[in-house]
């Protein structure tokens, strides 16, 4: 797959998306759980991936991992392969999954699905094998705090995607 100019842009756009979230509260859409709000950080991941596809979304979500690491706000966010790692393969998992449904909108709710999985499973399962984090606590963290990321993501990617295709 060749990266033209479109997709560099892409990356460069929905990359500064995910700075700019992590760095104020936007990033952050308060829900009733223990944790008190959703991420929506890896949103731009997910878009990125929808619109060109699982390299620009791979690339978006290099950025997303780069910036996790380098503001990590836990011990296990601050090794490079939890904090890295898994925000790549969040837009090449909704990538594929995107590919793979042909009626637009259950592909972009699966999509986004898939990735916010792909965030959650990926950080906390590599957070349990590099032991930073007990299983249960993990599993604990993954349902208090990834099933309301799973629904805020959906919406929101839902939304931008129909409005960004309108304007396309």
């Amino acid at each position: 797959m060749e990266l033209d100019t479109q997709k560099i842009t892409l990356v460069g756009i929905l990359g500064a998306v995910t700075v700019i979230l992590g760095m104020t509260p936007l990033g952050f859409v308060p829900v009733p759980t223990p944790a008190g709000s959703a991420t929506i950080m890896h949103v731009p991941v997910i878009i990125g991936a929808i619109l060109e596809g699982p390299v620009v979304g791979g690339l978006v979500g290099f950025v997303f991992g780069v910036f996790s690491f380098l503001r990590a706000g836990n011990p296990f966010v601050a090794d490079p392969l939890i904090g890295i790692l898994p925000r790549i393969f969040i837009g090449i998992l909704a990538g594929y999954s995107y590919k793979l449904i042909n009626k637009e909108s259950v592909a972009v709710g699966l999509a986004a699905a898939f990735g916010t999985l792909t965030n959650t499973i990926g950080v906390l399962g590599l957070a349990v094998w590099r032991g930073y984090l007990p299983l249960a606590a993990a599993i604990g963290i993954g349902f208090t705090h990834g099933l309301p990321e799973i629904v805020v993501a959906i919406i929101i990617t839902i939304l931008l995607v129909k409005v960004l295709n309108n304007i396309r």
